[in-house]
């Protein structure tokens, strides 16, 4: 059997884009080199990651997200949480930048023009093995092929497939997409260029027993040798400025967390037992391309960087979200020129955005740098500054570089409600596109079933236009063209054209 598409990793990133293939019933094979996905790492406390703006957005577009909301509810809370609560009602702690935060009540959300509030106007914080568990048992359920215990170690391509090689076995794919995290064999296989800057700091995850645990407080604190997080008693994350020389060198002993944690803490606490030790970096790193032939990447596979922030799932989940009905199309046959290709051109812009967001905590970070955290911890503390680091790691500011027609133009499409009361995200659903068109009259009409099902023509009025007549909005839900005024059936098909195969294409095809 040849599979439309074979995919390296079972993890969010992997699983999610599997997802998305399956939207197009395009046949897909996802490998997964661990037997059992189950890891302590995975679990709270340190499994736990912060879900933003545009992933939220895609998986409730998709129809995921109640699912992974309720999932992500605290325990002993049922049918209430605080991370459901819309941003627009929530106090306190919003987010932070290198350990300084910022507060929902400073945070001046009208700025965001584009913006409607809706079901996916939340905040959530999910644990990696939850996430997991709920995108693997949906991906079954539509029909995707995991096989765990399988590992990609080799492969080779052809102009027409890709043959890859897991033990004793062969599987043959017309496209192989790496979302095999950092390490990611289908990068080096494929000769993929991996360029970026070297590790300042070496990071520690640990569940430790301590003789003496009130000489650590609890929270984020930093000190004149470095920096530590105690989320529960034992439970600690810290950073050591050694260059990143302690990562993977030697196995961590009692003896090692115990002189690491002294230094960074400024404290002679004694640690007298380690359950858990796990060390990271902030090796950062990024792929020049994300697609060479048949191959592409994604998530962690395409970029590495510190997790600082919680910046690299939702930066892996907006991959997924980007690439999968392109490489839809292009399967199909109805992909426009260069539409593949406009993977790396949106998103790698994307990744190194995020890198350069993580370089600058680290450089916050530093013990020598307090006099630029005061100044920091100033700015943060303004509306303004509030208001521009949640845009920052919201991913409110996320914008493709699509035309400077209209600024809503790369976009996310706002969740316009509609006359009868239905959402636009919950139109998104079946993975195609959709033209809108508001008002009473129905101008465009002529322009519906020309791309076939793969655009979805809606005529309505809405509860809030934001001054708008009609738009075009992509598969993965951002604006690909959009009209302050009633346009014409010639400009609405230029715009589409660039997004969506012609009818002469589309007779080519038949």
């Amino acid at each position: 059997m040849v599979y439309d598409v074979i995919v390296a990793g079972a993890g969010p990133v992997g699983l999610f884009l599997a997802c998305e293939l399956r939207l197009a019933k395009l046949s897909v094979l996802v490998l997964e080199q661990l037997e059992d996905p189950r890891s302590p790492l995975k679990r709270l406390p340190f499994g736990l990651r912060g879900l933003w703006g545009p992933s939220i957005e895609a998986f409730y577009r998709r129809g995921l997200l109640g699912q992974i909301a309720a999932e992500s509810r605290p325990a002993g809370a049922p049918g209430q949480s605080s991370q459901l609560t819309p941003w627009a009602a929530q106090r306190g702690p919003a987010g932070h930048f290198a350990g300084i935060q910022f507060d929902h009540s400073l945070i001046d959300a009208a700025r965001w023009t584009y913006r409607l509030p809706g079901p996916s106007s939340i905040q959530l914080g999910s644990a990696m093995d939850q996430l997991e568990r709920v995108l693997a048992a949906h991906a079954i359920s539509v029909g995707v092929e995991i096989l765990r215990g399988h590992g990609v170690d080799r492969f080779e391509a052809s102009n027409d497939e890709v043959t890859v090689h897991s033990g004793e076995e062969r599987f043959r794919a017309r496209f192989l997409v790496g979302c095999d995290g950092g390490r990611s064999t289908v990068r080096k296989q494929g000769g993929f260029e991996f360029v970026g800057t070297d590790p300042e700091f070496t990071g520690y995850s640990v569940h430790v027993d301590i003789a003496d645990p009130e000489k650590l407080r609890m929270g984020r604190q930093a000190t004149p040798t470095g920096n530590y997080t105690q989320t529960q008693p034992g439970f600690l994350a810290f950073t050591d400025f050694d260059g990143g020389a302690s990562h993977r060198a030697e196995p961590i002993t009692c003896e090692h967390v115990q002189a690491v944690l002294r230094r960074v803490s400024n404290t002679d606490v004694t640690v007298t037992a380690v359950h858990l030790v796990s060390t990271w970096t902030d090796r950062s790193h990024q792929a020049t391309t994300y697609r060479k032939g048949r191959v592409l990447l994604a998530g962690d596979a395409a970029h590495i960087h510190s997790p600082l922030g919680g910046q690299g799932l939702n930066l892996g989940l907006g991959d997924a979200m980007n690439l999968g009905w392109k490489l839809a199309a292009t399967l199909r046959g109805d992909a426009p020129d260069g539409l593949l290709d406009s993977y790396t051109t949106e998103r790698h812009p994307i990744g190194a955005r995020i890198l350069d967001w993580t370089r600058a905590q680290v450089a916050l970070m530093r013990p020598s740098s307090r006099a630029l955290q005061a100044v920091v911890r100033d700015v943060i503390g303004t509306r303004d500054g509030a208001t521009y680091f949640a845009e920052r790691i919201w991913g409110v500011s996320l914008r493709y570089d699509l035309g400077d027609e209209h600024p809503l133009m790369g976009r996310s499409c706002p969740d316009f409600e509609l006359e009868n009361g239905t959402r636009v995200g919950t139109l998104l659903r079946d993975g195609h596109g959709l033209l809108l068109e508001f008002g009473r009259q129905a101008s465009l009409a002529a322009l519906d079933g020309l791309w076939g099902d793969r655009v979805r023509y809606v005529a309505s009025d809405t509860k809030d236009r934001l001054g708008l007549r009609a738009l075009l909005v992509r598969p993965d839900g951002f604006v690909a063209w959009a009209s302050d005024t009633t346009p014409s059936t010639e400009e609405v098909t230029r715009a589409a054209a660039r997004w969506f195969a012609s009818r002469e294409r589309d007779e080519e095809h038949s």
